[in-house]
C-alpha cells in the first residue's frame, strides 16, 4: 500500500474517503488570502463566544459549534465532513472494512427495524437470527420506532461484549430472547467468485477497503487451483468505492507492469502536487479477454479501475454510465479526536480526463448542476478508441437493465417480495429439493398479497384520474366523461393482467429472497446470475472473439458516432 510520511505520521490516499495527513495550513503565498483566513477565524470566534455566553435562552455548546460547522461544509461539496469523537469508528469501518458488531444488517419494515440480511460465520447467524426478524429492544431498551442509525450504534461495540436482543418473528406466539457476542466484523471485498462456465470466471466486487487488492487476488488464485480461466467477468456494479491503494492493487491484477492507473492533482499552490500511481508488479491475469460490468452506482474507486482498464484497451466496460465522482477525499485529524474528511483533489485516469460529473463551486438557482453534453471533451485511448471526461464513464457497451412495471415498483416499496420470503421460508424450515415453478409462485404470491389487502395505482390510474377530475370541474359534455369512464374500465381489466405481466420480475426476485434465507448472499448471487441480462451479454461478448476484437477497435467507435450523427 502506498504511504505518504510526514511529521510522523502515515497517510493513505483514498476515495470517497480518507487520507491521513497533518493538519496545516496549504502554502499559498497570498497575503490577503491569509488575511481573509484570520479576519474569518477571529469573527468567528467572537460570534461563537457571544452566543454561547449570552444568548437568552442556554445552549449546548458542542451542539452549537457542530451545527456551525455543518453550514460551513453546506457550501461544499457532500464528501467534506466533520467527524467528532462519537463517530470516528465510521472512518475506521470504510477505510478498514472492520468493526465490532454482530453481523447484521438492519432496515426500516412497516415502521420496525428488520434484519434484512446476515453476514455468515459472526454470532446473529450462529444463534438463530433470521432475515425478517423484528428487532424490539435492545440490551432491555425497548427501540420500536427508533431509527436505524440508533439500533446500528447500540448494537455496535468493543468485540467480545454482550448484546441481549429481542424479535418479534413470523409464526412465533411470543418473541425471541438472544444473547449475540460482538466481534470484530470484517466486511467482504469479493461477495461471490466462481465460475459460470468451463474457463469463464466471475467476480463480484462489493468495496475498495485495505485488504481488497489481496481479496481479489487470493479469489482469483483459487479460482486457477480449480481450472484454467480463459476469461473473466469482473463485476463493480453498485459499488460505491473506497480507497485509492486498494483501486491501484485491483488495476494492477490486470495490466502490465508500470502502466499509468490514475494521476490525482490538488488546487494549484497546495501541498497536494500532481501524484501519478503506476502498476508495481506483472499482472495475476494476463493476456485473457475480460468484461467489467458497471452501473449508475459504480463509484469513485470503482471508476478509477474502469477508467484505467477502459484507456488501456485491456478490457471492455459494459452496462451504463457510471456515477461520475473524480474527488478525492483527505483526513485531517483535529484536536480532541475529530476528523475532518475534506475533498483535497481530482484524479484523472491515464488518457488525461477527469471524471467529475457535478462542479460543486457552481450553483445554479441554489442547487449544483451536472456538466452539459457539450462541454465533454474528447481523449484516446492506446488504440486510439475516443472517450470523454466529465458524468463518469460511458460504458464500451451500452447494455440497460430492463425497466421494471409499476406493479413491481409498489411491491417492492411495501417490502411484500421481502415479507413473502419470510413467510416461505417460516413454513418450509428446510430448503425443498425443488422450489415451486413460476405459475405455483406466482399464484401463492398473489394469494399473500390480497390476505394483506395490497392495494396500488400505476401511472396511467393516475394521469387518468387527474384528466377525468379535470373534465369535471370544467363541466365538459358526458360523452367525454362516458368515454374517460370506458377508458378507465379497460384500464381495470388491463390491471387485473398486470401480475401475469410482471411474472418474470416478481418470481425472479421471490426466489432470490428465498435463496439468501437458505444459502446468504452467496445463494442470492448465484441464483441471480442465471438470468442477468447484463452478464448474459457480457458471456456472449466474451464467447466471441471476434466480437470482443471488435468492440476494442477504434473503427467500431467511428461506426456509432456516424449513426448517432445520422439519427440526429
Amino acid at each position: 500500500m502506498n504511504t505518504i510520511y510526514k511529521h510522523r505520521r502515515i497517510s493513505f490516499w483514498l476515495f470517497s474517503a480518507f487520507i491521513f495527513l497533518s493538519f496545516g495550513f496549504s502554502p499559498i503565498n497570498d497575503n490577503n488570502f491569509f488575511f481573509k483566513i484570520n479576519k474569518g477565524i477571529d469573527t468567528f470566534g467572537k460570534v461563537y463566544q457571544e452566543i454561547a455566553n449570552n444568548y437568552v435562552e442556554k445552549i449546548d455548546p458542542e451542539r452549537l459549534m457542530h451545527a456551525s460547522i455543518d453550514g460551513m461544509l453546506d457550501e461544499l461539496d457532500p464528501y467534506t465532513q466533520f467527524f467528532d469523537e462519537s463517530e470516528t469508528d465510521e472512518v475506521e469501518l470504510i477505510t478498514t472494512g472492520k468493526y465490532g458488531g454482530v453481523g447484521i444488517t438492519i432496515g426500516i419494515r412497516d415502521g420496525y427495524v428488520t434484519v434484512m440480511s446476515l453476514m455468515e460465520g459472526y454470532s446473529a447467524q450462529r444463534q438463530g437470527i433470521i432475515p425478517g426478524d423484528k428487532i424490539i429492544e435492545i440490551d432491555g431498551k425497548n427501540i420500536v420506532g427508533v431509527k436505524a442509525e440508533e439500533v446500528r450504534r447500540l448494537t455496535r461495540g468493543d468485540p467480545f461484549t454482550e448484546v441481549k436482543v429481542k424479535v418479534d418473528r413470523d409464526g412465533e406466539k411470543e418473541p425471541l430472547d438472544f444473547s449475540l457476542m460482538r466481534e470484530e466484523i470484517q466486511l467482504k471485498s469479493v461477495t461471490y467468485s466462481d465460475f459460470i462456465e468451463p474457463g469463464l470466471a466471475y467476480l463480484r466486487l462489493e468495496r475498495f477497503t485495505r485488504t481488497t487488492g489481496e481479496d481479489v487476488r487470493f479469489a482469483l488464485q483459487e479460482l486457477k487451483m480449480r481450472g484454467e480461466i480463459t476469461s473473466l467477468i469482473l463485476d463493480i456494479r453498485d459499488n460505491p468505492g473506497g480507497l485509492l491503494d486498494a483501486a491501484v492493487e485491483v488495476a494492477e491484477t490486470f495490466l502490465p507492469k508500470n502502466t499509468l492507473i490514475v494521476s490525482t492533482k490538488g488546487r494549484e499552490g497546495t501541498n497536494l502536487p500532481q501524484r501519478d500511481y503506476r502498476t508495481s508488479r506483472d499482472p495475476l491475469i494476463r493476456n485473457i479477454p475480460l468484461v467489467v460490468l458497471a452501473n449508475r452506482n459504480s463509484a469513485s474507486a470503482s471508476e478509477i479501475v474502469a477508467g484505467a482498464i477502459q484507456d488501456d484497451d485491456r478490457g471492455i466496460i459494459l452496462g451504463t454510465r457510471t456515477y461520475g465522482k473524480g474527488l478525492v477525499q483527505t483526513i485531517l485529524n483535529l484536536p480532541y479526536n475529530a476528523q475532518l474528511k475534506i475533498t483535497s483533489a481530482k484524479y484523472y485516469t491515464p488518457s488525461g480526463r477527469c471524471i467529475q460529473e457535478i462542479e460543486y463551486n457552481e450553483k445554479h438557482g441554489g442547487v449544483f448542476s451536472a456538466a452539459p453534453e457539450s462541454l465533454r471533451k474528447e481523449f484516446t485511448t492506446i488504440h486510439n478508441r475516443k472517450v470523454k471526461d466529465l458524468g463518469g464513464i460511458t460504458p464500451d457497451t451500452l447494455v440497460e437493465p430492463l425497466e421494471v412495471s409499476s406493479l413491481y415498483k409498489a411491491l417492492m416499496q411495501k417490502s411484500f417480495l421481502f415479507k413473502y420470503a419470510n413467510a416461505f421460508v417460516s413454513a418450509n424450515k428446510e430448503m425443498p429439493l425443488e422450489l415451486p415453478s413460476d405459475n405455483a409462485m406466482l399464484s401463492d404470491f398473489k394469494r399473500f398479497v390480497a390476505d394483506k389487502q395490497f392495494t396500488f395505482e400505476d401511472e396511467s390510474e393516475t394521469k387518468l384520474k387527474e384528466i377525468s377530475d379535470l373534465a369535471t370541474k370544467s363541466k365538459m359534455s358526458s360523452t367525454l366523461i362516458t368515454k374517460l369512464d370506458e377508458v378507465k374500465d379497460q384500464l381495470t381489466k388491463e390491471k387485473d393482467s398486470s401480475y401475469e405481466r410482471s411474472k418474470h420480475d416478481i418470481v425472479r426476485t421471490l426466489k432470490m429472497e428465498i435463496m439468501s434465507r437458505y444459502r446468504g448472499e452467496k445463494g442470492r448471487i448465484e441464483f441471480s446470475l442465471k438470468d442477468d441480462e447484463q452478464v448474459l451479454a457480457a458471456v456472449g461478448i466474451l464467447k466471441s472473439k471476434e466480437v470482443y476484437s471488435r468492440l476494442l477497435s477504434p473503427q467500431i467507435q467511428e461506426a456509432k458516432a456516424n449513426e448517432g450523427k445520422k439519427k440526429e
